[in-house]
């Protein structure tokens, strides 16, 4: 008899069948690594979102419940040729480990699922994403949790009934943490921005753009291009403006010319009036007064009182530009001149003699 048979007896038999096992479990990884990456390059080519989320996300919980399924499998011919009661806790941790194998698959899927849609879909709100998303990998890391104590042997009830008790203590001492979570949750909800938006607070000083909203702060850009983080609980107390959401910018100037020019007060405004109704970037639909104002110490005031079309503020600012340029050009026509502050001293004769004397 050869050293191999020698080996291979009867009581070295579940050796060689622990070898076998975990080589299969091998060739097995590797096939469905090979098979599932070719199939997810494939699908990426489709317009479907879901296909290729889900195939790309198989390989890595796939390769887990294999290895952990070897090695149980071989820990129960250990068992039977042993007796070793140490290898009969491979069972309840081996369906442990495809519960959250099966839990590592959902997370991966939702993710790259959400990831595909913010980048191919523009059209879908990218805070609704993100919220959804999470939400849905709590609840599977949640429910995977539960199923794996009740598998290992716990009582679900009893922790329930623990975390109940022990929930109110954690309540108090993370109350903080909590309402930060809440204060997303509302924003999530209410939506009073998105990622994106200008934002800003007239109660604190806070203004930029969000780039993102998370369960415990929101990050907001400012224009200074400092990152700036904040607590979402605070965004319950404070009051905010939402710029981005605007439907029209305002034009509200005061324009002053010479008391001189007070022939021409009439005509001006209703010049620049036309000019404003002319105007392409004016919304015409909307509020739109040009009037004499006030007698000022040094001017005749008139204001104009509009909106533009956009709400984009470098947009808005050029036509701001091109409004007020056309109103002086409107005032210089008609041979007017600007207002500037000025002061008129007047001397009676006895005061004018005694300077001479």
């Amino acid at each position: 008899m050869s050293e191999l048979e020698a080996f291979i007896s009867k009581e070295n038999t579940y050796i060689f069948q622990t070898f076998l096992v975990i080589f299969l479990a091998l060739i097995v990884d590797l096939i469905q690594k090979r098979v599932f990456r070719g199939l997810a390059k494939k699908a990426e080519e489709t317009k479907n979102k879901w296909d290729d989320a889900i195939l790309s996300s198989i390989p890595r919980p796939l390769s887990l419940i294999v290895w952990v399924s070897s090695i149980a499998f071989s820990a129960e011919i250990f068992q039977k040729e042993t007796g070793a009661v140490i290898f009969e806790a491979f069972q309840p941790l081996r369906n442990a480990s495809v519960i959250a194998s099966l839990a590592w698959f959902l997370v991966l899927s939702i993710k790259k699922t959400e990831k595909n849609y913010l980048v191919s879909e523009k059209s879908y709100d990218p805070t609704t994403i993100d919220a959804i998303s999470k939400l849905a990998r709590i609840s599977t890391a949640i429910a995977a949790a539960l199923m794996i104590l009740q598998t290992l042997g716990l009582s679900i009830s009893g922790v329930l009934a623990f975390g109940g008790v022990g929930g109110i203590a954690i309540g108090f001492a993370a109350k903080d943490l909590l309402s930060n979570f809440f204060g997303g949750l509302f924003i999530y909800l209410d939506r009073p921005f998105a990622v994106g938006d200008w934002v800003r607070s007239p109660d604190r000083e806070i203004e930029g753009t969000i780039e993102q909203i998370g369960w415990r702060v929101t990050r907001i850009r400012t224009f200074d291009k400092r990152p700036l983080y904040i607590p979402n609980s605070v965004f319950s107390q404070i009051a905010v403006e939402n710029p981005s959401r605007m439907s029209n910018r305002r034009i509200k100037e005061t324009i002053g010319i010479r008391y001189d020019d007070v022939s021409k007060m009439e005509t001006i405004i209703n010049q620049v009036k036309e000019m404003l109704k002319d105007h392409t970037d004016i919304d015409t639909e909307k509020t739109l007064i040009v009037n004499f104002d006030c007698f000022a110490p040094s001017s005749l005031d008139f204001f104009i009182y509009t909106f533009t079309k956009t709400t984009d503020w470098i947009k808005f600012h050029e036509v701001k530009q091109d409004v007020l340029l056309k109103i002086i050009h409107i005032i210089e026509k008609n041979g007017a001149e600007m207002a500037f502050p000025t002061s008129t001293l007047h001397f009676s004769n006895q005061e004018l003699l005694k300077k001479q004397d």
